[in-house]
């Protein structure tokens, strides 16, 4: 995977598949039909140190979205909330 991200055009979360928090967001975006790129910080762990630099923190997962934002370990109702205001889901 690249350490790279087009953020103006996908939302990626940055997670773990041993972390519960980011099963959840992925469960979330799946359910929602909504399209993502996931990085497997395990698999890659270069990627970890980007995002940390995107939210300054260590906590994941980091979800960046195509507007530059991001969320760290959000609720579901907090992603659900910003899959709406940008328009995300296909379904």
């Amino acid at each position: 995977m690249t350490q790279e991200t087009d953020s103006s055009a996908e939302t990626v979360i940055f997670g773990a598949d041993w972390c519960g928090d980011c099963r959840r967001a992925k469960l979330i975006f799946d359910r929602s039909g909504t399209p993502y790129r996931y990085v497997d910080l395990v698999q890659d762990p270069a990627a970890a140190e980007v995002a940390r630099d995107i939210s300054g923190r260590t906590n994941i997962p980091v979800i960046l979205y195509p507007d530059a934002t991001h969320q760290v370990e959000p609720s579901n109702a907090d992603m659900l909330r910003k899959i709406e205001e940008l328009g995300l889901s296909r379904s």
